[in-house]
């Protein structure tokens, strides 16, 4: 658990529980790798709570579209957030949006340095 705190000081909660998971077998060198490469792909669950607010008061499902789900980004900018309703739920649920988005980002890193 010391490595993650170490390498990627930034995550909190269940984000930093999956990855230590992932990079407590690892060697210091393939860990540091996997840090910088998920450090630059993960979303941060701050960042997508503002794109969500944003949605609100301007432009609807851009959040959407910054997690990659361009189906329901379209849907959302085509329905002001599927009248509100739907960005409001989002917006409570933001942390489990990010964290879901971000651990398929890290398998996918897990995967690429595999390799």
């Amino acid at each position: 658990m010391k490595k993650i705190f170490t390498l990627l000081p930034e995550l909190e909660g269940d984000e930093s529980q999956y990855v230590s998971m992932i990079i407590e077998e690892m060697t210091d060198e393939k860990a540091k790798t996997f840090a910088a490469i998920y450090r630059s792909r993960r979303r941060d669950p701050v960042l997508l709570l503002v794109l969500a607010l944003i949605g609100l008061i301007g432009v609807a499902g851009v959040h959407r579209f910054f997690v990659g789900h361009i189906g329901m980004g379209i849907l959302y900018f085509l329905t002001a957030g599927l009248c509100f309703i739907g960005t409001i739920v989002d917006m409570i649920n933001y942390k489990n949006f990010a964290f879901e988005y971000n651990r398929k980002i890290a398998k996918e890193t897990l995967k690429d340095l595999n390799l």
